[in-house]
């Protein structure tokens, strides 16, 4: 009895520990690229890659060996640079509290959609939970005098957030989160290197920016990351992608205090929809 209480107290901990890692990376990226300290592009490559090296080092220390299949689990991979990618490019002109906010109101959905599909009970309660909080991004995103988004880097955050899901609904195979997250961050920066192939021919740096590209890979991204794994195993699709619906908050609390964003009346009662949403459903 005490054993399992222990172990729930652990997952409890590690979930909300990678919830708010998961918020503090739209912090770290909108604060690198409100002031130019750093381009999207640049931004994207310097967290994967941070990410991918503290994960080999912590894999080395825990196996003596570090060993990556580029055999298999591509998808997963190329799901997480796409993700990336397009939440760098999205904050371009975007603030922190409102991306997160659409971000992981889009995950919820694309992940209910993917358990549906893999036959997860969707029950009354958890229904109408999403529902309204549905309704709190559809308030949100309804254009009006006093606030206005831009409908291209909506989009963007839209293809981060399904890109995200996919990688959260992938995550749930992960038989050793250690393993398959350094694996994913590995083959990402493939991806990275082939965008940047097709579209980049500039780039805007600075150590401030780097700084804050390599905290969002090498802790927040890379090890948020492997936690947010770790505890994927104990939870259903459905109850992950509402329980995600938690980081927005955290990141408009952050922004307000660290990056001095502004709470509107529109989105002050947005968020309010929206955590009603999934206080229901939980």
């Amino acid at each position: 009895m005490i054993e399992n209480k222990f172990e729930n107290t652990q997952v409890i901990f590690l979930t909300i520990l990678s919830l708010i890692f998961l918020a503090a990376n739209s912090i770290l990226c909108r604060e690198a690229l409100v002031d130019s300290h750093i381009d999207a592009y640049s931004f994207t490559l310097f967290r994967l890659l941070s990410g991918t090296i503290v994960l080999l080092l912590i894999l080395f220390f825990k196996e003596k060996r570090v060993a990556i299949n580029f055999k298999n689990n591509w998808l997963t991979s190329f799901m997480l640079f796409l993700y990336a990618i397009a939440f760098s490019y999205a904050y371009i002109d975007m603030q922190a509290g409102i991306g997160t906010l659409i971000l992981f109101a889009v995950v919820q959905l694309s992940m209910i959609l993917l358990a549906l599909r893999k036959k997860e009970k969707l029950t009354l309660k958890k229904f109408i939970g999403v529902f309204i909080a549905f309704l709190g991004l559809t308030y949100l995103l309804y254009p009006n005098e006093d606030f206005t988004l831009s409908l291209f880097h909506v989009f963007l955050m839209f293809i981060s957030g399904i890109a995200w899901a996919f990688y959260t609904v992938l995550g749930k195979k992960s038989l050793n989160a250690m393993k398959d997250t350094t694996e994913n961050f590995t083959k990402s920066i493939l991806f990275i290197f082939i965008f940047y192939i097709l579209f980049i021919d500039s780039f805007n740096l600075s150590s401030y920016g780097i700084f804050l590209a390599c905290i969002s890979g090498g802790l927040t991204s890379g090890i948020g990351y492997l936690l947010w794994y770790k505890v994927l195993k104990n939870m259903e699709i459905i109850t992950a992608s509402i329980i995600q619906l938690i980081v927005p908050v955290i990141a408009i609390f952050l922004s307000i205090i660290l990056l001095d964003e502004k709470l509107s009346v529109t989105l002050f009662v947005g968020t309010i929809i929206i955590l009603s949403g999934i206080f229901i459903s939980i």
